[in-house]
């Protein structure tokens, strides 16, 4: 499996990752559950932020404290499910600008098709973390990836929820420069394209579509 690879398996992350498996979670508790999973992966996701060093006052003296330096963070939402985990990263980073990229799966080729791209200027000065509940075939995060490398983007993250086998490896083969930070690396897709055991999909799960 490829080294750009990061499995965080914190036991509250692997907990709520099991209530989200499980079918009879409410539409309500899945929202709420997959925000609270993906504070806790954006930790993970931005550990590696480049500090600084700022002049400040305590309440007891004057001191030197480390900040958050450069360009805001962008986080991009994979549409529509990607908003799930949006929403969590920016309850963590609220300062950080946002993109949108809309793609989804043809289901007979299982191919991603664009209908919508939106993110901020200069990419190329910021960490841009996509964010995508499930990487199953990758064609849709392979595609986001190429999109977000047109616009300029030089350093790329991608966020997930659940992994497949099959999706880690074309993702990789594609995006070597890309990590992948990930709560699960389930055991592969079925004949359809979805990742087993996997938790269904999510943007249907998220708002009770089908």
């Amino acid at each position: 499996m490829s080294d750009m690879l990061t499995i965080v398996d914190h036991p509250l992350i692997q907990h709520k990752l099991t209530i989200l498996r499980n079918k009879e979670t409410s539409i309500m508790q899945f929202r709420q559950v997959l925000r609270e999973i993906s504070f806790v992966l954006g930790c993970e996701v931005t550990k590696d932020l480049a500090l600084g060093e700022i002049e400040i006052e305590t309440p007891l003296e004057h001191t030197t404290a480390p900040y958050l330096e450069g360009k805001k963070l962008c986080f991009v939402s994979i549409l529509r499910a990607g908003n799930g985990l949006l929403e969590g990263v920016l309850d963590l980073v609220p300062s950080a600008r946002v993109g949108h990229i809309g793609l989804y799966r043809d289901p007979e080729m299982l191919e991603a098709v664009q209908y919508y791209f939106k993110t901020p200027d200069a990419l190329g000065e910021r960490q841009v973390i996509m964010v995508d509940p499930m990487l199953a075939t990758a064609n849709t995060a392979i595609t986001a990836a190429n999109l977000l490398k047109e616009k300029g983007a030089r350093r790329i993250k991608f966020m997930s929820l659940v992994a497949a086998p099959e999706g880690v490896r074309a993702f990789s083969d594609t995006h070597p420069d890309i990590p992948i930070v990930t709560a699960a690396l389930d055991r592969e897709l079925n004949e359809y394209g979805y990742i087993m055991p996997g938790l269904g999909d999510a943007g249907d799960r998220m708002y009770g579509t089908k």
